[in-house]
């Protein structure tokens, strides 16, 4: 993102746009009455009248208030209405701001709100709001779910519609089978995302409050997450979905825009003023020529909607996403590291080899020597800024500069370790079968970017020949621009990208779904293909 960005004040008639001068901007929310932005180095800067009642209008460090200073590190952020949530990297979740309804958590007569971030809950994976709601869910890693706040329209899913107020952090019961994916907060209601691998289709949306005044799509009110159920989805995969003040939108895998809730302003895109209690399909704006509707995106706050097209979000894997679920694999990890405590610490050679400077044993060693002087968590973090471009923690990053490739970006380490080859014995090699030649990939790479995004065109088999089939018969062209992409998220320069290479490829990736990469891969083809064209048309 960029290192400032540009707004409307809404409360300036004349509407001129203000530069916030933030630098390296990873992330922005907005509730109804505060505004947070989330750094590359992990910082939290706010603003709002809960936040800095002083001067409102200020953008204040807010990740720095946090009382513990070894827990000021921050992983992601999430606006409520009047309040701002942060998830530490320690997995920890504080909140800052207004606890009128005990969304913080705590009593709300003894604590009406705070101006400093107090810690809410530890072992937290995911925190879940909405920018006009006074309400949060925290989710731990087993996939338990908590909350607290205003529960006037039973829209906590806790069964209850005799408490308005929750002030105390309550686990929700009774909650379907599956990973939550998902879940949006209105005014009113609340929506869940389940995914369950074991169901057809494998995405259904919960959802639980008053049905009255949004798109809970049902006819009744419902105090707990019961299950959205619509002929027009039972048998399509759910992509996406947003939720408004009192409205849903849902994208389909079969390209369906559902919609459903309040549309007395024409939020839900129908043509008229009518609400709709239940799913509704709606006419899709045409798409562009060429593009997936895997890259297609919805956008719910208050009463407006957006439908867009976007394969950069965060939610979109990369090389650097990658490496770090590589680094938590630890059945491939091949070296140790003790800390000073005596943990121990597992990773990859072959990724530290390529990742330190002079690629030898020496800037191991000396690693081993840092990291045997510092913490369980510090040590975590240096690692994942070994594995990844992240700098996650500046101060810890000043210590590992002088062994690291620093300047060096992922695909190019990638490239590397692609081009020398494999080189040590002990660094098993993935052998591709295709015809009558064999390819061979360094075992770790293959099973980073094959297995992880779903094989594409590769299954890889449990017998111990460390073999991997192509079934795909793809073209020798096609098989080019896919080995390096692995490596690179790039295409090749120097191939010729033709309309049979994009019809190949596209079958692969529709196939297995392989559009959750950055950059897509089938984008990249198009741009390719189009700016071949007009190459060619300008030579003309």
């Amino acid at each position: 993102m960029n290192d400032s960005i540009e707004y409307l004040n809404q409360n300036d008639p004349n509407q001129h746009l203000k530069k916030i001068q933030i630098e390296n901007i990873q992330k922005v929310t907005v509730g109804d009455y505060n505004e947070s932005i989330l750094t590359i180095e992990r910082n939290v800067f706010a603003k709002g009248r809960n936040i800095n009642p002083e001067n409102p209008k200020e953008f204040i460090n807010i990740s720095s208030l946090i009382q513990d200073t070894n827990d000021r590190i921050i992983q992601d952020i999430v606006c409520g209405a009047k309040s701002i949530y942060l998830l530490t990297s320690n997995q920890n979740a504080y909140g800052i701001g207004n606890n009128y309804y005990g969304q913080l958590g705590f009593n709300s007569k003894t604590l009406p709100k705070t101006e400093k971030p107090i810690l809410m809950m530890k072992n937290v994976s995911k925190i879940f709001s909405g920018d006009t709601s006074d309400h949060v869910f925290l989710l731990n890693p087993n996939q338990e779910l908590f909350t607290c706040g205003w529960n006037y329209y039973s829209k906590l899913g806790l069964s209850s519609k005799k408490l308005p107020v929750i002030n105390k952090l309550t686990k929700i019961q009774n909650i379907p089978k599956g990973k939550i994916i998902d879940i949006q907060s209105g005014y009113t209601y609340s929506i869940m995302l389940i995914e369950n691998e074991n169901e057809n289709p494998k995405r259904k949306l919960y959802s639980c409050g008053n049905y009255k005044y949004n798109g809970l799509g049902k006819y009744e009110d419902t105090y707990e997450f019961t299950e959205i159920k619509s002929s027009l989805f039972e048998n399509d995969n759910i992509l996406d979905f947003s939720g408004g003040n009192t409205h849903t939108l849902i994208l389909t895998a079969n390209s369906k825009l559902i919609g459903f809730g309040n549309n007395k302003f024409g939020q839900l895109g129908t043509g008229d003023t009518e609400n709709k209690l239940i799913p509704i399909q709606i006419e899709l704006p045409k798409l562009r020529f060429n593009e997936n509707i895997f890259n297609y995106h919805i956008l719910c706050r208050n009463e407006k909607s957006f439908i867009y097209y976007s394969p950069f979000l965060s939610s979109f894997s990369n090389l650097e996403e990658d490496l770090i679920k590589l680094f938590r694999r630890k059945e491939f990890c091949d070296i140790s590291f003790k800390t000073e405590n005596g943990e121990i610490i597992e990773a990859h050679k072959l990724i530290l080899k390529y990742r330190l400077k002079d690629e030898n044993e020496n800037q191991i060693e000396k690693l081993q020597e840092i990291i045997s002087t510092k913490s369980i968590k510090e040590s975590n973090q240096i690692f994942e800024m070994i594995y990844s471009n992240k700098i996650i923690n500046p101060k810890l990053y000043s210590e590992i500069k002088e062994i690291i490739n620093s300047n060096e970006k992922i695909e190019e380490t990638m490239k590397r370790i692609y081009l020398n080859g494999n080189e040590n014995e002990n660094e098993k090699d993935f052998i591709i079968e295709r015809k009558e030649k064999q390819y061979k990939f360094p075992k770790l790479i293959l099973i980073m970017r094959s297995e992880l995004y779903r094989g594409m065109f590769l299954s890889v088999t449990n017998d111990t020949s460390n073999k991997v089939t192509d079934y795909s018969e793809l073209s020798e062209e096609s098989f080019q621009i896919f080995e390096y992409w692995i490596y690179s998220n790039q295409i090749k320069d120097g191939i010729q990208i033709t309309q049979e290479i994009i019809d190949e490829l596209k079958r692969g990736i529709d196939y297995f779904q392989l559009n959750q990469t950055y950059p897509n891969l089938f984008d990249l083809l198009i741009n390719k293909f189009n700016n071949q064209n007009q190459n060619q048309n300008e030579k003309k």
